[in-house]
């Protein structure tokens, strides 16, 4: 058993670059000091951990309809278009009322398409029911505040 354990600490240790003796006393050494170099790199990775940047919240764009929608099925293009061009700059969401009844309701919406503006914030700045243009929607960011280039 005093093998086997010694063994194993051995593999684990060797993995992690410290060496170790053949007794259980160099063994119970070894493995403090594993402790403490596990104790050094949670703390470590705790302070890299402080230094990653903030999430950025950006200006959303929500479009409410429906997959079998005409007029939805015409804005399906426009919205996979400004979610290519303007990656990192909006968050472009499409969602399925049909499919997900909830949404209709808790977005207050009474008809599709519906497109709903939000500031980064999740502030809602404006709400547009019906088909509405690549340029429209663009020109009503710029209105809002928010241009995209």
């Amino acid at each position: 058993m005093k093998h086997t354990v010694t063994l194993l600490l051995m593999v684990l240790l060797g993995l992690s670059g410290i060496a170790c003796g053949a007794d259980s006393s160099d063994a119970k050494a070894t493995a403090k000091k594993s402790k403490t170099a596990k104790t050094a790199v949670k703390k470590t990775v705790a302070k890299a951990d402080t230094l990653k940047p903030k999430e950025v919240k950006l200006p959303k764009l929500v479009d409410l309809g429906a997959k079998k929608c005409v007029p939805c099925k015409l804005m399906a293009p426009i919205l996979e278009e400004l979610d290519r061009d303007f990656k990192g700059k909006l968050d472009v969401v499409f969602i399925d009322v049909w499919e997900n009844s909830d949404a209709g309701n808790r977005y207050r919406i009474r008809v599709i398409p519906t497109q709903i503006f939000f500031a980064p914030d999740g502030k809602e700045l404006f709400r547009h029911e019906g088909f509405y243009s690549r340029e429209d929607i663009l020109t009503k960011w710029k209105e809002l505040g928010h241009e995209l280039k």
